[in-house]
């Protein structure tokens, strides 16, 4: 009976044992697959920003990097830029002023192709064509689009009466923003319809049809059933589509060069600018950081909304 009892005692000793190892290989292995992950996001992420970190410290040119050690120095000189200050507050400016009509009306779109019993799926496709375009592709095309001479829009305008004169629209700011978030909205809407048909697919049938049964109307339908249960997609989705807005760089550079004056330029082109047109990297490369510490800034309370509206929605 005592040796039976020793023998169990040990089996149950090695299985526990061998339990433990066993979760230790499948710990292990989990490790593994996620190595290469970890590894790219180390090259990729780590290196870039501590590089950048480096080169805000030092002295450097494009040509000649790290030749001497400066501290905070260049960080005092971007926080009392002016002209990198505005450049900052047109890009916050514009990738919520810009982003949020341009989700309202990929929305509306949105809705329409899903409303439609047939060809709804076919339409969301052929609006893929303005997103597979290279953005400088975009930019060419509409500034020749909007050229005081010969451009396509003051032809018509001229044509219609609608205007006596050619409209400088790259050449006077408010006109010049205007075109840009035109071009910024025929290449990313798309994108936004994309994503607001497939929220609208996930919603059930059968609630939609009940409501319809009980009689309420279209715009209730919308207010009080599809916004409330989308509510945190949207939210997503607005939030991807201020990260892409920050980052507009390539639309300044084609179609206004950041003028006239500095009225476009905001702070993805000045940044470029510092960095390789005047080659003075390490303002560039402060002005990167800071910029990255006012975008998460600026973001965090939409982050904070959309982390809420998630938690509501389960």
């Amino acid at each position: 009976m005592t040796l039976a009892l020793e023998r169990f005692d040990v089996d149950g000793l090695g299985e526990r044992r061998l339990s433990a190892v066993r979760r230790l290989v499948a710990a292990g292995g989990r490790g593994l697959w996620l190595a290469p992950i970890v590894a790219a996001l180390a090259v990729t992420t780590l290196y870039p920003t501590v590089f950048l970190i480096a080169l805000s410290l030092s002295k450097s040119s494009l040509g000649s990097p790290f030749r001497a050690f400066v501290g905070l120095d260049q960080f005092g000189r971007v926080l009392t830029d002016p002209v990198f200050l505005a450049a900052i507050g047109r890009s916050i400016v514009y990738g919520f002023v810009g982003s949020a009509l341009q989700l309202v009306a990929g929305f509306a779109i949105a809705l329409l192709f899903s409303s439609l019993i047939t060809g709804g799926r076919l339409l969301v496709s052929l609006v893929l064509l303005p997103l597979m375009t290279p953005p400088v592709m975009v930019g060419v095309a509409w500034k020749l689009i909007l050229a005081p001479a010969g451009g396509l829009l003051n032809g018509w305008l001229l044509a219609a009466g609608i205007i006596e004169a050619p409209i400088s629209f790259l050449g006077t700011g408010g006109w010049a923003w205007l075109s840009i978030g035109l071009a910024d909205f025929w290449q990313w809407t798309p994108f936004i319809v994309i994503l607001c048909f497939a929220a609208l697919t996930t919603l059930p049938d059968g609630v939609i049809e009940a409501s319809v049964i009980d009689g309420a109307n279209a715009r209730q339908r919308l207010i009080h059933i599809i916004l409330p249960a989308l509510a945190a997609p949207l939210a997503s989705i607005f939030v991807l589509k201020l990260i892409i807005a920050f980052k507009l760089f390539d639309l300044v550079y084609v179609l206004t060069f950041g003028g006239p004056g500095f009225d476009t330029t905001n702070a993805g082109f000045a940044i470029w600018k510092h960095g390789l047109q005047e080659f003075d990297v390490a303002q560039a490369a402060a002005e990167t950081l800071i910029y990255a510490v006012v975008i998460g800034l600026v973001t965090l309370p939409v982050v904070k909304l959309h982390a809420a509206l998630e938690r509501w929605d389960t």
